[in-house]
């Protein structure tokens, strides 16, 4: 079994079919067709299922995308290795994020990096559970996951680099804004106002749930699944949201008040990576996101702590 065959193999995963892999690849149809029946012949079972001109991974083809994207992944990081001893500083970093952490502290470490390797393209992906980061690094497909839990997240051989607190905030709707002056709100002050939620299994969503669960009349009046329509459903006057700290400076920019939600809920936000193996980008991705590790982050009073 050659590299080449993993490749082309990964590439139908990815670009969902032969034809647009194949688009991909730059190569005929039927050599990658080709390829892929060796493959398969080599391996004595079949890796897809050809239903009309969809593609289909067996159960073969499954157990086989983790691994075949580890053997590329190792492969780019011994030659990234060796370029780096002759000074070429190109080539690509994935990294996977999920929608608070990848606002920020992403967008500064982002930007520290590329000062320092203007010529690594990074590839950001999206996930919207810390599950799905997990699988992403131990995988393989990608170097580096940025998650946000309600407990600090501890993964069996993966690497955890714990960033930062984001204590959960109000962005507050400002055709309704009967909130007081102060910069902090109590949940039961939530009652007579209409929310705008994230979906079920995030911490946003249990305070909002809490609340509810504990008599306080407030109401779900959209539920979210794409976060980047919060702050223009929250701009509409459609309602309040309950987000991370992280989404402050950004509200602020829009001209919205933020205030923080007592008995405080902090989203706890890590760093992810492989243990061993990573590139040398992947590398020096790490050493900028050490220096955006919250020195106060183990504080006992996160009420104290400055919002946006």
């Amino acid at each position: 079994m050659d590299t080449r065959k993993l490749k082309y193999f990964l590439a139908v995963v990815d670009h969902d079919g032969f034809n647009r892999a194949a688009e991909h690849l730059l190569i005929a149809q039927p050599s990658l067709s080709q390829t892929i029946a060796g493959l398969e012949k080599e391996l004595g079972v079949p890796l897809f299922h050809r239903i009309g001109r969809r593609a289909v991974l067996s159960e073969a083809g499954k157990e086989l995308v983790g691994p075949a994207r580890l053997v590329m992944r190792d492969l780019d990081a011994a030659q990234s290795a060796v370029q780096a001893l002759r000074g070429i500083r190109s080539g690509q970093l994935d990294i996977i994020t999920m929608p608070s952490p990848g606002i920020e502290p992403l967008t500064s470490m982002i930007a520290g990096f590329t000062r320092s390797h203007p010529s690594v393209r990074l590839n950001v992906r999206a996930a919207f559970t810390p599950e799905e980061v997990i699988e992403s690094v131990r995988s393989g497909s990608t170097e580096i996951g940025l998650a946000g839990s309600p407990t600090t997240i501890r993964v069996p051989g993966v690497d955890v680099l714990e960033l930062e607190r984001q204590p959960l905030i109000l962005i507050v709707n400002p055709h309704a804004d009967t909130f007081h002056p102060g910069p902090a709100i109590r949940r039961e002050d939530l009652g007579g106002h209409r929310l705008i939620a994230s979906q079920r299994g995030s911490l946003m969503r249990w305070l909002v749930d809490d609340a509810l669960a504990r008599g306080v009349d407030t109401e779900i009046v959209v539920e979210v699944a794409h976060r980047t329509s919060i702050l223009p459903l929250v701009l509409a006057g459609v309602g309040h949201a309950v987000m991370p700290s992280s989404w402050a400076p950004t509200a602020h920019k829009a001209g919205l008040r933020t205030v923080l939600i007592e008995p405080v809920s902090q989203l706890e936000v890590a760093i992810l990576s492989r243990k061993d193996d990573l590139t040398p980008a992947a590398r020096g991705f790490l050493e900028v996101a050490r220096l955006h590790v919250d020195p106060n982050r183990d504080s006992a009073d996160p009420a104290a702590r400055p919002i946006g």
